[in-house]
């Protein structure tokens, strides 16, 4: 095994446990900017992937397609499974609402990783190279992410809605 393997194995696993942290603990969210990461990641990964010049075979469809319909569902989930409360000492940005997603959505993202690297190495034998980019994880994370914002957002907006109803 070597260095640079071991290296991206160990920032592998860490990312993950921070990312998993992230997702069990209370965290500040800022509903207007909850499209701003999926955003990023997703121009980050389609830049990188325009400089790669990768030729996409039909493997690389399918796998991609199937990593893409499994973010997407897990994101789905991860969103639905969001807590929201407000509190009263706001950060130092103002914010006041929280969310988490708790330890199943923790579990669901390190299915998701889990699940991607299997599909990976099934993948890279099965002829689909395309997968392992850096582009195509940053692509399938933003995905992940963009489900996830998309049911949280529908969910403050449905929230902010019903909350002016009792107010009337």
């Amino acid at each position: 095994m070597s260095v640079q393997l071991l290296t991206n194995i160990v920032i592998g696993l860490a990312l993950v446990g921070y990312l998993a942290w992230k997702q069990s603990t209370w965290q500040f969210l800022d509903p207007a900017r909850i499209w701003r990461g999926p955003v990023v990641m997703a121009g980050i990964g389609i830049v990188v992937l325009a400089q790669s010049a990768a030729t996409i075979d039909p493997e690389d469809v399918v796998f991609l397609g199937v990593e893409a319909l499994l973010s997407v569902g897990i994101g789905l989930a991860m969103g639905r499974l969001s807590r929201f409360r407000t509190v009263s000492t706001p950060d130092a940005k103002g914010r006041t609402l929280q969310s988490r997603t708790g330890w199943v959505g923790a579990a669901l993202w390190v299915a998701l990783i889990v699940v991607r690297i299997g599909l990976d190495v099934v993948g890279a034998h099965l002829g689909a190279h395309l997968l392992t980019s850096t582009g195509v994880v940053l692509l399938m994370l933003a995905v992940n992410r963009a489900a996830r914002a998309l049911v949280v957002d529908q969910r403050l907006q449905r929230d902010a809605r019903a909350a002016r109803g009792m107010m009337v």
